[in-house]
């Protein structure tokens, strides 16, 4: 078959996305099923994938679903458990107390917090912790999503102390002879090699991310600003231009000085530190705090069916006591990751695997006691201790959990598993590259010199199909490195422009958007948040590719 014919049919599945959840405005849960369906008779019929390997496939995106619905339920319980103890009416007056501005409250809680959290966890975990927690000072559930998910562009190249470069980018790369040849000319390990791609991808991403705060707060106030009540300074950008720099600045020099494991992480921490200390002082502040309209004038489509209900908190609830569960699971999740304790290994140490499913090569590996919730149940449990929470809160809160995750199931199911099909046709009748890799080959036979401009694109694409970085990184990462060689482009910033744009699919990517919207029950409307979250991803892919066509003269 021809690449233009392949590519145009290896398009079909995302295109059937596309056109389902943004353009037919269709609910995830009829069109992920239907993308799926698509999907199947594609790599079945035209890739002429073994049925063994479509049965493999099916099954290695089930458990990796049930990982996905996991970590909501053990976010959603979490959340739950603050509830009923009285824990988030504090919390929430907390940070009320700090700045009643939404712009300043978006900024620390999803920029700043949820980018700390992404340092430590990743793999979606920011987002359905910062969703109820923007929710419960007063967010419209609509807008607490889009800013959890615009915020997992920047921060996720490093995140879960960074495993997308430390463990995905090596495993795509590692092995290759080409690759080998090509690092021991210059007298490199592939350790030292990552390490510079880390270098670059923190060079683009601190130019780019800078501004996201600000584009975060005009996205907010745009879309959910009372049209006839417009403030002084709608942006807020230099308290936003702060917070971007908070932000980037620790981020890029952890980069350049320590590695790629922890920038997001310092980036989220010394942010927070200098955002909340400067909100303190009452710099940069505005005259007349911003709000949303009253909660009685919201349209349908701005709430949930998951609201937080407030109870009211026992007189020993104090601030440091409502935020000590979040302490908890914020160290809790970093010493969890770092390679330098035992702890890691521990949890690593339980793996159910499946490393030959029907006889395929594609296989199966978890470790359910290294998986986020993991530790969030941990901390569920000290927090029962903590607070004496009754057993019929605690009943509660696991009952209005579970129909949750029954709503979600379905689309949530279709995603992963359209995704693992779409990466497992490799193995094919047709004699042709896996739909991922003849998507890539079509975009570099027609980009040639100007390929850097069109780097991003690859990473975006696996990352939305994917639903993670790493996976992204693991696809493409040989297939970068080859075109860079190709076209004499220096490979590193190559590879760096391949993160960053996974980074950036990482923001729509319909697994992420469903899991996000699932923690406040914000179900249905999956294409509408994806339509309202493109601009970002287009400014984070056009910049990209400005920066690393500068950057490969």
């Amino acid at each position: 078959m021809p690449l233009t014919l392949a590519f145009l049919v290896a398009l079909l599945p995302i295109v059937t996305v596309f056109l389902l959840l943004v353009v037919a405005r269709r609910p995830a849960d009829q069109a992920m099923p239907g993308a799926l369906a698509v999907t199947l008779l594609v790599a079945g019929l035209i890739w002429r994938v073994p049925p063994a390997y479509l049965g493999a496939a099916l099954i290695q995106g089930a458990v990796i679903a049930l990982e996905i619905l996991y970590i909501v339920f053990g976010a959603v319980l979490l959340l739950n458990v603050l509830q009923g103890s009285g824990a988030l009416s504090v919390i929430r007056q907390s940070l009320l107390g700090l700045s009643q501005d939404r712009r300043v409250q978006v900024i620390i809680i999803a920029w700043l917090f949820g980018g700390f959290i992404e340092g430590a966890s990743g793999f979606g975990t920011p987002a359905v912790i910062a969703v109820p927690l923007l929710v419960a000072v007063g967010f419209p559930a609509m807008a607490a999503v889009m800013a959890a998910l615009i915020i997992q562009s920047t921060p996720s190249t490093f995140g879960a102390v960074g495993t997308p470069l430390v463990f995905g980018m090596a495993a795509g790369l590692g092995g290759s002879p080409a690759v080998n040849t090509t690092l021991t000319s210059q007298g490199l390990t592939l350790t030292q090699a990552i390490t510079q791609v880390g270098v670059r991808a923190g060079i683009i991403h601190a130019i780019i991310g800078t501004f996201i705060p600000l584009l975060l707060v005009a996205t907010l106030t745009r879309l959910f600003g009372d049209p006839n009540r417009k403030p002084a300074d709608p942006y807020l950008w230099k308290f936003s231009l702060l917070g971007g720099l908070a932000f980037t600045v620790p981020y890029l020099l952890t980069a350049l000085f320590i590695g790629p494991e922890f920038p997001t992480m310092v980036g989220g921490l010394v942010g927070l530190l200098i955002t909340v200390t400067v909100v303190r002082q009452g710099w940069l502040q505005p005259k007349e705090p911003w709000d949303f309209p009253p909660s009685d004038t919201w349209p349908d489509a701005w709430t949930g069916s998951a609201a937080p209900t407030l109870a009211q908190p026992p007189a020993s609830m104090t601030v440091l006591k409502a935020w000590l569960p979040y302490v908890m699971l914020g160290i809790i999740l970093v010493l969890s990751r770092l390679n330098t304790l035992p702890l890691k290994a521990t949890l690593q140490s339980a793996k159910l695997t499946w490393p030959s499913i029907f006889g395929t090569t594609v296989a199966i590996s978890t470790t359910p006691l290294y998986l986020p919730p993991t530790l969030f149940l941990v901390v569920i449990g000290i927090t029962w201790a903590l607070y004496r929470v009754p057993a019929k809160v605690m009943e509660q809160a696991v009952g209005q959990t579970g129909p949750l995750l029954q709503k979600t199931a379905l689309a949530l199911g279709s995603a992963v598993l359209m995704a693992r099909v779409f990466i497992n046709t490799d193995t094919n009748g047709a004699n042709l590259s896996s739909m991922p890799l003849t998507l890539a080959d079509g975009i570099s036979d027609l980009a040639g010199q100007t390929w850097p401009l069109f780097a991003a694109i690859i990473g975006l694409v696996g990352a939305f199909v994917a639903g993670s970085v790493t996976v992204s990184n693991m696809m493409f990462s040989l297939f970068q490195f080859g075109v860079a060689d190709s076209i004499g482009k220096a490979p590193d910033w190559i590879l760096a422009l391949q993160t960053v744009g996974a980074s950036a699919g990482n923001v729509i990517c319909v697994s992420n958007v469903v899991a996000a919207a699932a923690t406040v029950g914000l179900l249905g409307r999956e294409g509408i948040l994806i339509r309202q979250l493109l601009p970002i991803v287009v400014y984070y892919l056009a910049l990209a590719g400005v920066i690393g066509l500068i950057a490969t003269l």
